[in-house]
């Protein structure tokens, strides 16, 4: 590996180190914030709480070990494990989070400010743009990856003040941002595929796509993509929570396959 690359690697793994939790401490007090704002009493909130801080802690745990004992790394006859953990657990996440009343109730609460802005975090995907530069990513992948994710992040805080003014088309504005955030992953996880070695690469063949599966890097899609996936279908669930509620105060019956937002 060349040696600048290893550096920025080396920058970029104390990044890890710092930032992944942090993100994960962050959920958790914007969770227990908005446990307490929904009114949820002291001892069910503890409940909901460690019920969502248990799984997410381990999760980060476990992709952070298999990451370091390149479990995810790209090996010929072996099936690629990436796609695996990105899709179970934004599966699990998801159908857990929205069958829970008293998460209902919390994500209810919570300003819709709170969960775009979080995702601030997602500036750390230029380090795409890092290793292409060093040669150590194709660009077929790294440049729209990385400036993706930049854009994103960019946006996250502009859009997250937008969000808590209130103002007119500021729900529009979320709306807009989780589209080109969810439409930014997907992109990303798919020049991945393509440019990654097997029977369906058809990108980047001078230049496979080998070093995202090799820790830090593997972290992004192995754990940092999913948990953005969860927050994006979170953030447009309680979006859509309140666009009922405002119908069903205004008097209007929702539409045929609408459901009724659940009581806390």
């Amino acid at each position: 590996m060349d040696a600048n690359v290893a550096g920025y690697l080396g920058v970029y793994e104390v990044f890890v180190a710092v930032a992944r939790p942090a993100i994960v401490a962050l959920v958790l007090l914007g969770l227990w914030r908005a446990l307490g704002r929904a009114g949820v009493e002291r001892r069910p909130a503890i409940a909901v709480w460690l019920a969502v801080a248990i799984p997410l802690t381990l999760w980060l745990g476990v992709i952070w070990a298999a990451a370091l004992s390149g479990v995810f790394q790209v090996r010929p006859g072996v099936i690629p494990r990436l796609p695996i953990a990105v899709v179970v657990p934004v599966v699990i996440g998801l159908i857990a989070v929205t069958r829970s009343r008293r998460i209902a109730a919390a994500v209810d609460a919570a300003p819709p400010s709170w969960l775009v802005g979080l995702q601030v975090y997602r500036v750390l995907g230029g380090i795409f743009l890092l290793q292409w530069l060093q040669g150590a990513l194709p660009g077929a992948f790294a440049v729209p990856a990385g400036i993706g994710d930049v854009l994103v992040g960019l946006l996250a805080l502009p859009v997250a003040v937008y969000a808590a003014s209130g103002r007119r088309g500021s729900t529009a504005a979320v709306v807009a941002w989780n589209v080109l955030g969810i439409a930014d992953l997907v992109n990303a996880l798919t020049l991945g595929f393509l440019s990654t070695p097997g029977p369906f690469q058809l990108l980047a063949h001078d230049h496979p796509n080998l070093l995202v599966g090799v820790y830090p890097t593997a972290m992004i899609p192995a754990f940092a993509v999913p948990l953005s996936l969860i927050l994006h279908g979170v953030s447009l669930w309680q979006l859509r929570r309140r666009s009922l509620s405002r119908a069903l105060a205004g008097g209007t019956r929702p539409r045929l396959g609408q459901a009724v937002p659940a009581s806390a």
